[in-house]
């Protein structure tokens, strides 16, 4: 039994959730903070820790069985002792929400609350009461008594907790950063004094993204190398394909947008959208890398480190499709490079039989590694390796688009 509303002050709450996060990232430890992808685990913490607002539904009212006893009473006035019947009831909800919040005090708080009993299990709060006479009438004002003073403060609590939810991510981010920085700057130092750094402490910075639910805690890869060169998280990459896939299937229904135009033209459509798209992002077209010009090309603005690259291309058949993906490799990724596309677009009104003869080239290349998966019905997912270190793994989603008006 809790009195609703009345354990802890909202302010000792909120302090002490923010703790427990900072804890759980502090025990996570450097080798373990220098290698997961930061934004994943950020999103991780996020869904574990991001409240949810109380919500009782007094529609589900239930009424248990009431069981009668007998209690002495005294007579003032007569100083009399005599025994009367007495009915007990336990009114139950159920509820929405995260349980440990019938504990906290709202701020501002009004000076109202009640005994309960919140079961976490079958997700019911309840209440009870006792009645010493048999009164319809009084049975139903006592229990809207009963609740009105158990969940008073319910709606002031929800919006403390509004408050706790809408600074989470930046909360979290934060804790992050701090603790990653720390680790940096030791990792820094003993560089500095040529003290060599744990060889199994192996990390890769990423740049900031876009928010996306994640509920799994992000596990450490094993096959990952120091760097402080910023690559791009899994989280944008799977954002970024699904811009270029889902404005490239938008585009299929409006011909007025791919007629009469060339790769750069076509190109362009989906350049326009990722340029705006993120913070701390640019995103250039036919920008030089390595050895020749790519036409999709983002870079961390901070410090012009590559993250993306993307190449487009006419379907002209699986023998220049293959042509395609050895230029990809052999004339624009660096040892850098690991996230990259390529972008079809077919003309041919046998869309099908292009997107069978994509999955079969591809796996005939001679850089392929295997297949890892679809994000759509034409557009796959590769993993592939660089030609001049079969160690260094390139994701690649190839996507097809059908542009057949003419």
């Amino acid at each position: 039994m809790i009195k609703s509303f009345n354990e802890i002050t909202f302010h000792e709450f909120k302090t002490n959730w923010f703790t427990q996060i900072k804890q759980e990232i502090q025990m996570k430890g450097k080798d373990y903070l220098l290698l997961v992808d930061e934004d994943e685990f950020a999103e991780y913490l996020h869904s574990k820790y991001e409240l949810t607002p109380l919500e009782v539904d007094a529609l589900s009212e239930a009424v248990d069985q009431p069981s009668k006893s007998k209690e002495w009473f005294e007579d003032r006035m007569w100083g009399e002792r005599y025994e009367r019947d007495v009915y007990s009831f336990t009114i139950r909800y159920h509820f929405i929400g995260s349980p440990v919040l019938f504990k906290v005090q709202s701020n501002p708080w009004s000076m109202t609350s009640y005994e309960i009993e919140v079961d976490e299990s079958s997700k019911t709060v309840s209440f009870s009461f006792k009645l010493y006479k048999q009164d319809v009438e009084e049975f139903i004002r006592t229990k809207n008594d009963c609740y009105g003073r158990s969940f008073a403060n319910l709606i002031k609590l929800n919006q403390n907790i509004e408050e706790i939810n809408n600074g989470l991510l930046n909360t979290i981010n934060s804790y992050i950063n701090q603790e990653k920085s720390k680790y940096i700057k030791e990792n820094d130092f003993f560089a500095a004094i040529s003290v060599k750094v744990n060889k199994d402490t192996k990390s890769l910075f990423t740049a900031p993204t876009v928010k996306r639910k994640i509920i799994p805690q992000p596990k450490v890869p094993k096959d990952k190398e120091f760097s402080s060169e910023p690559t791009m998280s899994n989280i944008m990459y799977d954002d970024i394909l699904k811009v270029i896939y889902d404005s490239g299937k938008s585009m299929e229904k409006k011909p007025a947008l791919y007629i009469n135009k060339d790769e750069e033209g076509l190109r362009d459509q989906f350049l326009f959208i990722l340029e705006t798209r993120y913070e701390g992002i640019t995103a250039t077209g036919e920008t030089f890398n390595r050895s020749g010009k790519t036409d999709i090309l983002l870079k961390y603005a901070a410090d012009g480190s590559n993250l993306f690259v993307a190449e487009c291309k006419f379907w002209h058949g699986g023998s220049e499709y293959i042509k395609a993906i050895s230029q990809l490799f052999d004339r624009y990724l660096s040892w850098r490079d690991s996230k990259v596309a390529l972008v079809m677009f077919v003309t041919n009104q046998d869309f099908s039989k292009v997107l069978k003869s994509i999955e079969e080239e591809s796996l005939n290349h001679q850089y392929a590694k295997k297949r890892v998966g679809s994000r759509g019905e034409s557009s796959f997912s590769f993993e592939f390796h660089l030609p001049q270190d079969k160690d260094k793994s390139v994701m690649v989603e190839v996507m097809a688009f059908h542009y057949d008006k003419k």
